[in-house]
């Protein structure tokens, strides 16, 4: 046979397939309703595990794997479609409408915004860009940021959250847990590190380099470079140049953002000094309160759950039976449980679509701990 003989093989075989699919989906429907009328879970462990021994041995050696592959993937999509028949709406998903109805149909561009560090601080740069007009209160920790916008005081921080290069900044993921907020933006920011010194010092003369931990690991081979220079961590990378200009010394330098050398009466001994120039940091916009703005296309989830094998797959395919694109999971030992975590999960996602808030409606119920962190547009 050739090629197109065995291809219209393939089709009469799709075509039965499919068809069986749809009886069998058909059954599935049935069955959820059987359960949600009789108190029962959706998933059922113990009959998947019944199923999957059975097609094996159908299957033969050859071809079991992938039967049961085939079967695993046919289970998830059984447990979401039976889910779909079985949405009880959940007061977050009320919460979620009520955000949609009274936020504003237009990001504002005046507001009192919390960020960490000083003046020439990479948040603050993010925050300028974020709004035309913002009052920016610093804050000495991500801690305070985090405070500052839970009592009131200011309506939105600033926090980095992920960079290119370097990764996940744990400090803010490790914070999220304990206080109440929001997501209502986030920006990526072209991160573009130079090493500065006083003026009159040189290259040569520098035993000793201030900054932030995430620009020191994001500069990491340039530093390497250098002979004899202590490195000296510090809580951001402008607060690093404000150091320098207040010391008394003339054998240090900091690295820090282009315009902290005009700000702080510094001079550029070195430009582009970061691993990558396709250098950049995530940062999220944070609120008190739950607001949905236009245009929200991205969703945060914070959550648990169960220290069993197979329940963060389990939580992954319903994500995937629905075709949504997961762009980061995250995972953070819980302070006090051993070897438990707390994830965090970033997808493209609309609170707009009634399948999505099915879907969040069946998370709340499946997970020990589940928080709705925000659904956001990112610029």
């Amino acid at each position: 046979m050739d090629i197109n003989d065995l291809r219209t093989q393939i089709n009469s075989i799709d075509e039965q397939i499919v068809e069986l699919f749809n009886r069998r989906m058909e059954v599935s429907a049935g069955i959820a309703d059987y359960k949600k009328a009789n108190g029962k879970p959706i998933y059922d462990p113990a009959r998947e595990r019944e199923v999957l021994a059975r097609v094996s041995d159908l299957a033969g050696s050859e071809t079991e794997t992938y039967a049961r592959v085939l079967f695993s993937t046919l289970f998830d999509l059984s447990r979401s479609y039976q889910a779909s028949r079985n949405v009880q709406k959940s007061e977050l998903v009320d919460r979620i409408h009520q955000a949609m109805d009274s936020t504003s149909p237009v990001f504002p561009q005046r507001a009192v915004v919390a960020c960490q560090g000083v003046e020439g601080a990479y948040s603050q740069i993010a925050c300028d860009k974020l709004f035309s007009a913002p009052s920016i209160m610093y804050c000495k920790s991500f801690d305070g940021v985090f405070q500052a916008v839970q009592s009131g005081l200011c309506q939105f921080g600033i926090l980095p959250i992920e960079n290119s290069s370097y990764g996940s900044v744990g400090a803010v993921y490790d914070l999220m847990h304990g206080h109440q907020f929001h997501i209502v933006r986030s920006i990526r920011l072209h991160i573009d590190h130079c090493l500065m010194v006083k003026p009159g010092t040189k290259l040569s003369d520098v035993k000793e380099i201030f900054s932030h931990e995430q620009a020191l690991g994001q500069c990491s081979k340039y530093l390497a470079s250098l002979k004899d220079v202590k490195i000296t961590t510090c809580a951001n990378t402008a607060e690093a140049a404000k150091m320098l200009a207040e010391s008394d010394r003339t054998d240090v330098a900091s690295i820090s953002s282009h315009n902290c050398a005009s700000l702080y009466g510094l001079e550029t001994v070195a430009e582009h000094i970061q691993n990558r120039e396709n250098n950049y940091t995530r940062f999220i916009c944070i609120t008190k309160d739950l607001a949905i703005y236009p245009g929200a296309n991205k969703m945060s989830l914070m959550f648990t759950l169960p220290h069993t094998p197979g329940s963060l797959y389990r939580m992954i395919a319903k994500f995937a039976a629905m075709g949504l694109n997961i762009t980061k999971l995250e995972s953070r030992p819980m302070p006090g449980r051993d070897f438990e975590f707390m994830f965090y999960l970033d997808v493209e996602a609309s609170a707009w679509s009634d399948d999505v808030l099915n879907l969040i409606s069946e998370l709340t119920v499946g997970s020990e701990y589940f928080s709705f962190l925000g659904n956001y547009a990112e610029v």
